[in-house]
């Protein structure tokens, strides 16, 4: 079984027992929209759906499609200019440092040290966190980051006319997808936490409290006025 699933089914297991709510507040998720999601990845992971013919192109359902869909569901729900502006520039330098690692490491098997598969992971991942910033913004630029770099190698066979099948989120780069956005939001979760418990506080859940105090109003006002937003 690919190491991303066993990860995905793991996760699934923490999110159904309720031991993963803080980490899903933060990216604004409910368990039972975690979980869907989840199930979609994990069952996608044996889908794929051809895109372009020559040459060939695929999506993987549950390591490309699914992963869009996520990070583009999260940041549409709480995402301000800034982390958008964040989310995206965490995303193109994860996509280049992986598809640069990608063309200058060397590709023949036996040597390297680690499985390219998990090197570009925690390439991704830590790139992604660096450059992310925010649990959020470090989770979309490790998934999407992955995802981008795939289609970069794709548009080069393109431009160049060279023979070559891309799998975007599928194969190896499934689990590169998996371990890269969960590696970045560990390193986010666990620095982020040791770094508010030394300032005495956190300015992402300063941010969620006034962001929920706003809804609360917000609702309150819808019940007295109508349609009202900020």
């Amino acid at each position: 079984m690919p190491t991303g699933l066993i990860i995905l089914i793991a996760i699934t297991a923490l999110v159904y027992f309720g031991l993963l709510q803080r980490v899903l507040d933060r990216m604004h998720l409910t368990d039972q929209e975690a979980l869907f999601f989840l199930a979609l990845m994990i069952l996608g992971a044996y889908i794929n759906i051809p895109l372009w013919r020559r040459p060939t192109l695929v999506i993987n359902v549950g390591g490309g499609l699914v992963p869009i869909v996520l990070t583009g569901y999260i940041m549409s729900r709480v995402g301000t200019q800034r982390e958008w502006s964040r989310a995206i520039v965490a995303t193109v330098i994860t996509a280049v440092s992986i598809y640069a690692a990608g063309r200058l490491l060397p590709a023949e098997p036996g040597t390297m040290i680690l499985d390219p598969t998990y090197l570009y992971a925690v390439i991704g991942g830590t790139v992604a966190y660096l450059s992310g910033r925010s649990r959020r913004g470090a989770f979309i630029g490790g998934m999407l980051g992955v995802i981008l770099s795939d289609i970069a190698h794709f548009v080069r066979l393109l431009v160049l006319k060279l023979p070559g099948r891309t799998v975007i989120g599928g194969a190896g780069a499934y689990d590169t997808v998996i371990l890269s956005g969960m590696l970045a939001v560990a390193l986010a979760e666990i620095v982020g936490e040791t770094r508010e418990k030394l300032a005495g506080g956190s300015r992402e859940e300063a941010f969620e409290h006034r962001l929920r105090g706003i809804e609360i109003n917000n609702d309150t006002k819808d019940g007295k006025e109508g349609d009202w937003r900020e």
